[in-house]
């Protein structure tokens, strides 16, 4: 039934329509960039020598404990106040992508971006350093939560997953140009980090160029009361003219939208609960898996294995390779399996490699020292399989889902607590990582395979199948037939988007 409707929606995929999918998700490359980018400077010993000269002292110490060189407040301070900045925007993000349309919303992302950039690669103080990552998580905020968005509403339903995936595939290709920068910069003296922090505004250049070559999404168009653009824009992204019935099902959703003066307080309707519990949990558990800790801090993670920085860097840019490549498994696999056979098969593979990473570091890697190249080779190779699982599976599903399942009427503002959610965790796990690995050590592992198991669960009884619903008909084909959420509708007036 639920693949039924994608067949009365006519479209084809145009040279247009396809520039306007790959530069609206530079917004993802800025993203991924940024996350590849600070762990990388955060170890350069010109950068620690200006602003956090005693981390430098503590990493030259002979007998450094492995797994507290670098628990600075401050360093970590450097690279998670980006993720503060990012969970405060992205509520105003919300308002501007209802106000004033997705396309501008993608707009400021990357001017607020370009500024951050400048000003961290001039960087002379640490405050300026800070307020260079604070502008840089405010064009995080805004792109995050206006990318997803106008990716999902411009893809055709059959699409829908691999078209959203993009996203996440410029995430992982934003990191990996990030590990090959700083394998390149750190051996570039004594100003190798600027170029590092500088080159950030590349990607936001392009999606600042992209965004006025871009359409807005119908939906949105409609939305704000432009019914004739909004009709005009789905031809120009179907490329056929009989696009009446997928256009009727967005009126019909916009006209249930304009009812609802205060989104975020029908948010709050126990109605509107299943979808936005769904979306807060795919980011809190997107974050403990453990994915951004070995992300940011691969560099970090592979010297504490006793690799040489420059080893380390290049370990960093081989697991880069396989987080893009295995994304492609998930552009290819989620309209076709489904979204909850991707998840469940990445719980089983990301649990087993954080559990024999953390075997091996328990009993392997003392506090000085370092582990023999056989092992250390073995924890690099566990790492790829654990970053390949969660390519094809978290990482793009924790955008996309959250992106299909709110109704129009809290679209944006339900999408906004799944931006902010992830900021939030994220910036728990980027600021207390590595505090957690001086203390914990190799227990760190076993904390995240725990949550690994917790998520397995929570995918097998709540997580519904979203595979080819069309966006406007999720309350009534997914939320109202799940034998859990359909409880939350009961007593309230049956409510359909249907034409």
């Amino acid at each position: 039934m639920a693949n039924q409707e994608s067949d009365f929606f006519k479209s084809k995929i145009t040279l247009y329509v396809l520039a306007c999918w790959i530069l609206a998700a530079f917004g993802g490359l800025m993203f991924g960039y940024d996350i590849g980018i600070s762990g990388g400077v955060s170890g350069m010993d010109d950068f620690l020598i200006k602003f956090f000269p005693k981390v430098h002292e503590r990493k030259i110490h002979a007998s450094e404990n492995n797994y507290c060189k670098y628990d600075d407040q401050m360093l970590q301070l450097f690279t998670s106040s980006l993720y503060l900045a990012a969970l405060v925007a992205s509520f105003f993000a919300s308002k501007a992508c209802t106000i004033l349309g997705r396309r501008p919303t993608i707009l400021m992302a990357s001017t607020f971006f370009i500024a951050g950039a400048s000003l961290s690669a001039a960087a002379q103080m640490k405050w300026m350093l800070i307020i260079g990552r604070i502008l840089f998580g405010i064009g995080v905020g805004f792109g995050n939560e206006a990318v997803p968005l106008f990716l999902t509403e411009i893809a055709p339903v059959q699409h829908r997953g691999a078209v959203n995936i993009l996203f996440q595939l410029f995430v992982t290709i934003g990191i990996f140009i990030a590990n090959l920068v700083n394998y390149g910069t750190s051996m570039v003296h004594p100003y190798g980090w600027r170029l590092s922090l500088g080159l950030a505004a590349v990607p936001a250049v392009v999606l600042l160029f992209g965004s006025l070559i871009i359409t807005e999404t119908p939906p949105s168009l409609v939305e704000r009361g432009k019914e004739a653009e909004g009709k005009a824009a789905l031809i120009k992204i179907r490329g056929v003219n009989d696009v009446d019935t997928e256009f009727q099902q967005i009126v019909a959703a916009c006209e249930q939208a304009r009812q609802v003066k205060q989104p975020i307080k029908k948010l709050m309707k126990r109605s509107s609960r299943p979808p936005l519990i769904i979306a807060i949990f795919l980011q809190i558990f997107q974050q403990f898996t453990g994915i951004n800790a070995i992300m940011f801090y691969a560099p970090v993670l592979f010297q504490t294995l006793g690799f040489k920085a420059d080893a380390s860097l290049l370990s960093s840019v081989i697991t880069g390779l396989v987080n893009v490549g295995s994304t492609f498994v998930s552009i290819y696999a989620v309209d076709k399996v489904g979204r909850r056979l991707l998840l469940l098969q990445a719980c089983v593979q990301m649990f087993i490699s954080q559990l024999a990473i953390g075997f091996i570091l328990h009993f392997h890697l003392k506090e000085t020292g370092s582990l023999d190249r056989t092992l250390a080779a073995v924890v690099v190779v566990l790492v790829c399989t654990f970053v390949m699982s969660f390519a094809w599976s978290w990482g793009p599903l924790g955008w996309l889902i959250p992106s299909e399942t709110f109704p129009l009427e809290t679209r944006t503002a339900g999408f906004a607590f799944a931006v902010s959610s992830n900021m939030v965790f994220t910036f728990l796990i980027a600021q207390a990582f590595l505090s957690m690995l001086c203390h914990l050590q190799s227990y760190i592992f076993f904390f995240f395979s725990a949550w690994i198991f917790v998520m397995g669960l929570f995918v097998v009884f709540l997580l519904p199948e979203t595979k080819g619903v069309p966006i406007d008909l999720m309350t009534e084909r997914v939320w109202k037939q799940h034998p859990v959420w359909k409880n939350f509708f009961e007593g309230e007036a049956n409510r359909s988007y249907e034409p």
